[in-house]
């Protein structure tokens, strides 16, 4: 467990204020408490929520609009699982990290639900307790920031940057670039 400040990236859809937090269901939380999903870089974070969009549909949803968002952090204790093999000593099959399809997603999600549940369980708003995981991003090279929002206080995120609308023809492009 450490302290935690450092600049993350999250993707909303516009309109959305990126502080919020949600209690979703999904990789890191099992719907019984608030979380905020982040990312280390803007890749990553851009890569997240294109697999979401693109995956389950069986066109991209082009109208929708997206915005790149840049957050300061300061959580007292964050409990680094960023290494998977961290993970896979906590029992998550590592093997299938990210790698199951948009419709199976679930079948990978309840050990890592688990593992965050435990975390929260045990976290508290006080100082060196968990407020929060750093993760392997499914989607890109990083790590992800999960914020417990229950136990980070209100001043523990704020926005510093909105880098506005992403474009996804132009993410896709770079995605599809051969290497020079």
């Amino acid at each position: 467990m450490k302290p935690f400040e450092s600049r993350v990236w999250r993707v909303v859809q516009e309109g959305r204020d990126p502080c919020t937090c949600a209690a979703a269901g999904n990789r890191w939380d099992d719907g019984t408490f608030d979380v905020l999903y982040t990312a280390m870089s803007r890749e990553g974070a851009v890569a997240e929520m294109y697999f979401h969009l693109k995956s389950g549909q069986p066109v991209f949803p082009s109208k929708l609009r997206y915005t790149l968002h840049e957050l300061q952090v300061k959580l007292d204790g964050v409990l680094d699982l960023s290494e998977l093999n961290d993970l896979a000593r906590l029992g998550l099959n590592i093997a299938r990290f990210g790698q199951l399809s948009y419709q199976d997603r679930k079948g990978e999600y309840p050990r890592s639900q688990d593992i965050s549940e435990a975390a929260n369980f045990i976290g508290s708003s006080e100082p060196g307790d968990v407020s929060g995981l750093l993760v392997p991003n499914a989607r890109w090279t990083c790590a992800n920031l999960v914020i417990f929002c229950g136990h980070a206080g209100p001043a523990a995120v704020e926005e510093i940057n909105n880098h506005g609308v992403v474009d996804w023809r132009q993410w896709e492009h770079e995605q599809t670039r051969s290497p020079a």
